[in-house]
């Protein structure tokens, strides 16, 4: 007789699903334990963590925005290739503002991160028809043509950049304000996606003509998206200006745009928390085989194709399976 693997939901998932979950500690903690252990985790680890190790953890927050952003965005049914460009113009909106303006970090920030969202999707409206590699293709090129423009124009400190920008103040409060925002950004777009709105956004990515069919501007909807991605991403530049008191061309590296998709890739496409995950894995793995010299990027590399290959669904599926199932062997008749 022929075996087969079988999942079956644990009878604590089962019951937490049902109203029975208001009656009961235990299901309360089990639906509890993954939300609030991630939050818990990453507070402590800000507590006990040295400066240097701060300020990873800070980096690692804002290419968490930004893998998660590329996530909403792919939820619609845009794949980006160019999260570089929100987060570059986040970052030169707010180091203008603060250098030329004067104007402090508590109003640059929110500035940029509006402004950055409403400037990015206003130069991506034109191509929101184009759909696969088409539109990827797009959000690829402009950071590399803004780049060549401030290069050649030399505007906005050209090559140099500009620096002496205010900043946050200590790196605690820095990191404190870095882990809310991933947080809320997080938890508020996992809510929004579990609303009808966020199933309008999926259904697009899955059969957008057959949203079309039912009366909808896809459209109108795939820029309300694009905004609130963009706007994320802004966010991120702005608050990565400031925590370093610099702005300059690279901002718009290719960095930016290719580590939240491989953390998306690591971490899982679709979960939103998935891309965080990968964030915190890839990052701070990338600074810990910094001292390796050129062999950090082949081992990067192979972890990279260990993670892809090994757990294509992403870590954040298989430990959610894990967590709400378990598995046997059954046999099956031939």
């Amino acid at each position: 007789m022929a075996q087969r693997k079988e999942r079956i939901d644990r009878g604590i998932k089962v019951r937490s699903d049902d109203v029975f979950v208001l009656t009961s500690w235990r299901e309360m903690l089990y639906l509890a334990a993954p939300r609030v252990v991630p939050v818990v985790a990453l507070f402590v680890l800000g507590l006990v963590a040295g400066p240097y190790w701060e300020r990873v953890l800070i980096s690692t927050c804002m290419f968490a925005l930004l893998a998660i952003s590329w996530d909403l965005l792919n939820s619609a049914g845009m794949v980006s290739l160019g999260q570089a460009l929100f987060f570059g113009v986040g970052a030169y909106i707010a180091g203008t503002l603060n250098h030329y303006l004067g104007l402090p970090p508590g109003l640059t920030i929110p500035i940029a991160t509006l402004g950055g969202g409403v400037l990015c999707t206003v130069a991506l409206l034109p191509v929101l028809r184009l759909r696969g590699i088409y539109f990827a293709m797009v959000t690829l090129i402009l950071p590399m043509m803004i780049e060549r423009v401030i290069e050649a124009t030399k505007i906005f400190g050209g090559t140099e950049g500009i620096s002496g920008l205010s900043t946050l103040g200590s790196n605690n409060l820095e990191f404190w304000l870095a882990a809310v925002a991933v947080f809320v950004a997080l938890f508020g777009f996992r809510r929004m996606m579990g609303t009808d709105y966020g199933l309008l956004l999926k259904g697009i990515s899955d059969n957008d003509r057959a949203v079309m069919s039912a009366g909808m501007n896809i459209y109108h909807y795939k820029a309300q998206a694009l905004f609130m991605s963009s706007a994320v991403g802004a966010f991120a530049g702005a608050f990565m200006t400031h925590a370093y008191q610099f702005v300059g061309m690279p901002v718009f590296a290719l960095d930016y745009s290719m580590i939240p998709i491989a953390s998306v890739a690591v971490g899982g496409m679709g979960t939103l928390a998935g891309p965080m995950l990968g964030s915190f894995i890839l990052v701070p793995l990338s600074e810990l085989l910094r001292g390796l010299g050129g062999l950090r990027v082949v081992i990067y590399a192979v972890i990279l194709v260990v993670f892809t290959v090994g757990l294509p669904e992403g870590i954040f599926h298989y430990l959610s399976r894990k967590y709400n199932q378990f598995e046997r062997w059954v046999g099956v008749e031939r």
